[in-house]
């Protein structure tokens, strides 16, 4: 049984901090708020296609950089909050994605494609820290045997998020007549995010949060042994950089399939298409949390992980309205896999948990990757041949979920 050591009931609430139930409501609002940021980043792909006449290669540089910055920033900001606590972990991620949300401004004054790609790297790496803390945070703001329901929880407002974004993108991104009219768009959408956030950190900059330690763990490791040979979390980092790849790569090239294969769709029908299936994707956290009550997370896992290969070879097969149809109930099962992965690697990792989650969010930097490959083979083959990379990396959390399974 783990030995974390947390806060009773008792304790919590003396010296002006908050109820463990309080802290993870607040921080619910984070996976919500970095949701809309990750939901906007797939209509800005097809929006700098049609305005700064990027191919679909080029486009996937967004992705790049997004995600880029989350490899980068990861352990600078787990050995942070080792010497800072959570808090500063979080006011500082919401500092870097205000910063990088107002640099649009300048970018769509400039109107240069490297300019916005600068600022959605200093906001990932605002999300970066974020979810470097608030990930773990999750998982240990409870009993240790509820964390994987408990960050699903959590997710699914991140699903929320990522529902809104396409839906606002859908909205502002495509309707404007000239490229000038069309980047003011995008500009005022990020200034009001700016301002949100802002006002979220000043939230939690009042708010006195539970001070959560981890303390060792009897199931972490053996004496002399390190993180690196807890077989768990090596494969959970495995599974993550393709999961990662996987989520990223089905989502960023979403317009373009459905404008391609589904008669008379446009730019902006896609849009609200694409939070179609953002919405299969909260809906699918929501179950998967109350599902996870009645099943092993490991075998849940599995289970989604090869309806999604079999999905991804009905996309492949680039079958019309059909195959669109099933691009979107790819969504409804990926739902539970990241949270599901992050949390099944850093569990009973006591005091290393931080740096666990560190390498955890390290290995996001596959949606870095991914775009960038189907973009070449959409450029040069189809897009429909480009979703068999996917494919892939569905298979490589089949083998995850399934090892787990035989270890729980």
């Amino acid at each position: 049984m783990s030995t974390q050591r947390v806060e009773t009931p008792e304790n919590i609430g003396v010296g002006g901090t908050i109820s463990l139930r309080w802290a993870f409501m607040l921080i619910t609002t984070l996976f919500f708020m970095w949701g809309v940021s990750y939901g906007l980043l797939d209509v800005l792909n097809k929006h700098f296609q049609e305005t700064l006449s990027v191919t679909k290669a080029q486009s996937g540089l967004l992705q790049a950089a997004y995600f880029g910055a989350y490899f980068i920033i990861a352990l600078p900001a787990g050995y942070f909050m080792r010497r800072h606590g959570y808090k500063a972990g979080i006011l500082a991620g919401l500092s870097l994605y205000a910063l990088g949300a107002l640099l649009f401004v300048p970018a769509a004054m400039v109107n240069n494609f490297s300019v916005f790609l600068f600022a959605l790297f200093v906001l990932a790496c605002g999300l970066g820290c974020l979810e470097t803390a608030a990930n773990p945070y999750a998982t240990v703001l409870g009993d240790a045997n509820g964390a994987e329901r408990r960050l699903n929880l959590a997710q699914s407002f991140n699903g929320l998020g990522q529902f809104v974004g396409p839906m606002i993108g859908g909205s502002l991104f495509f309707t404007h007549a000239s490229q000038e009219a069309a980047q003011d768009s995008v500009k005022m959408t990020y200034v009001v995010i700016a301002c949100v956030v802002i006002a979220i950190a000043l939230l939690f900059k009042r708010t006195a949060l539970p001070d959560i330690r981890e303390a060792a763990s009897e199931h972490v490791q053996q004496p002399g042994a390190t993180l690196w040979q807890q077989k768990h979390f090596v494969g959970g980092v495995i599974a993550q950089f393709f999961y990662v790849a996987a989520q990223v790569g089905v989502g960023a090239f979403f317009i373009n399939y459905a404008t391609e294969h589904w008669h008379g769709v446009t730019n902006q029908s896609a849009a609200y298409m694409l939070s179609v299936a953002m919405i299969c994707f909260m809906l699918g956290r929501f179950f998967s949390t109350w599902l996870m009550g009645r099943v092993k997370p490991a075998a849940m896992l599995a289970a989604y992980a090869l309806i999604n290969i079999v999905l991804s070879a009905i996309v492949m097969l680039g079958a019309g309205d059909v195959s669109v149809i099933a691009l979107i109930a790819i969504f409804f099962f990926m739902s539970t896999m990241f949270p599901t992965i992050f949390a099944m690697g850093v569990k009973n990792l006591g005091q290393s948990t931080k740096q666990a989650s560190s390498f955890m969010i390290m290995a996001i930097v596959g949606g870095a990757i991914m775009p960038y490959f189907m973009g070449l083979i959409s450029d040069h083959v189809s897009t429909a041949v480009a979703y068999s990379l996917p494919l892939l990396c569905f298979v490589v959390v089949l083998v995850y979920a399934l090892r787990q399974r035989r270890h729980s």
